[in-house]
């Protein structure tokens, strides 16, 4: 079955309606690029304009398609069209920076130079971490205003640079708020006085007047970020420990900034009747199943998707149809398979309380047990894992309290 594009993303103009942002993330190495080109694909089959956009440093994206080196390094950084609905793009740092950053970074790169450091690594060391992140976000808010495409796809970096990507907005509504006007002002009045006793380079105003013009081309993004309507995250995880691990935590963090994540993809799982009969290959596919069964815990209710490992590598436009069927077999990539928080930190009377969305529970089966830096609740057939954030690591559950379909828990200092 093959679905047919929504004609009530676009109005009788043609102007799309709601454009839908979809992101990938997870570790490093687990095949988030690959999902995301599929994706991408399946998209474009469908008859939906998407583009997809390449956040990692190390862009693989390129290579997901088959794109020749020469071709890719001629565009620096730009859109390139593989079909007639598809597009995709490598974030090129260095071009965005002179397209964006202009004064805020001639003023870091003057800076490192004038202690002594030679004009390559001046360069180098002037893009601060968070400049990919912030630049990204610029792409996010043009693609959604301008509503060229139905579908942007981002392919994230690895999670704790994905993570600081979502983060990014408030913190520079922080301090354009609280802080920028008064370092404006601050530095205007000192100016003067300090070019009198040091030759170290001041930021003039074309610096702070570049960073406000940066924060005006953001403004908006982070409520885009937040709309479930608009947009999903898609974590891909590998049935192995440290991949779980660190899924878990970028799926608590997701939840704390408000993201909505809805779904997981299980990628690389040995098929079990290609390995039956090696014993070497039958205790991997044991430890894997262990794996996937404790990631259907953890991220339960949000719908999971498994995904065999393929015979061949996955790159270049057939085989990235076949992934794509493989994922989402009569599905449109474009729905929000799921749109709830399945859990929440709310903080009352000085008091922390975790709010989990447990529909069907029995109040006398429920069972909470504090694990290694998380909360384990178990009921019947029912089981989730409650990563605590740093903030909270030191605290065990108190009490329950189950009105359908939540559960509170009350949490207390141990």
């Amino acid at each position: 079955m093959i679905y047919i594009a929504k004609s009530c993303r676009r109005n009788v103009n043609g102007y799309i309606l709601l454009m839908r942002i979809i992101l990938f993330s997870g570790k490093g190495g687990v095949g988030k690029t690959t999902v995301s080109a599929a994706t991408g694909y399946r998209l474009a089959k469908l008859g939906y304009k998407t583009i997809v956009v390449s956040l990692d440093p190390a862009h693989s994206l390129g290579d997901s398609f088959d794109i020749p080196d020469d071709v890719k390094f001629s565009v620096k950084g730009l859109p390139i069209k593989i079909n007639d609905n598809l597009y995709i793009q490598e974030i090129n740092i260095q071009e965005e920076i002179d397209r964006y950053w202009g004064d805020v970074y001639r003023f870091l790169e003057l800076l490192f130079n004038t202690t002594g450091l030679d004009d390559v690594l001046s360069e180098e060391l002037a893009i601060l971490p968070g400049m990919e992140e912030v630049t990204s976000l610029l792409y996010v808010n043009k693609y959604y205003k301008e509503k060229e495409f139905d579908v942007l796809i981002l392919d994230l970096p690895p999670t704790g640079e994905s993570l600081r990507f979502v983060s990014m907005p408030t913190v520079l509504k922080w301090y354009m708020k609280k802080i920028f006007k008064t370092e404006r002002m601050i530095f205007k009045m000192a100016r003067p006085v300090a070019k009198r006793f040091t030759d170290v380079p001041l930021p003039d105003d074309n610096y702070f007047q570049a960073l406000e013009n940066f924060y005006e081309k953001l403004s908006g993004v982070d409520d885009i970020l937040i709309d479930p309507d608009t947009t999903s995250v898609r974590i891909v995880a590998n049935p192995e420990k440290m991949v779980v691990k660190e899924s878990q935590r970028a799926y608590m963090y997701f939840n704390l900034f408000g993201v909505n994540v809805d779904g997981v993809v299980i990628n690389k799982i040995l098929p079990k009747d290609k390995v039956a009969d090696c014993e070497f290959f039958r205790e991997w596919v044991k430890s894997q199943d262990a794996y996937i069964e404790e990631i259907r815990s953890i991220f339960s209710p949000t719908p999971i998707f498994e995904i065999p490992t393929m015979p061949e590598e996955v790159f270049g436009l057939e085989k990235l149809n076949i992934l794509s069927e493989m994922i989402y077999k009569d599905q449109d990539p474009t729905s929000i398979f799921f749109k709830d928080r399945p859990f929440e930190f709310l903080q009352s009377n000085g008091t922390y309380h975790v709010r989990l969305r447990a529909p069907y529970l029995k109040k006398e089966a429920i069972s909470l047990v504090k694990g290694d830096g998380e909360i384990v609740v178990r009921a019947d057939n029912f089981k989730s894992h409650i990563l605590l954030p740093r903030k909270l690591k030191d605290y065990v559950p108190a009490k329950a309290k189950y009105d359908a379909p939540y559960l509170y828990i009350d949490l207390a200092k141990e």
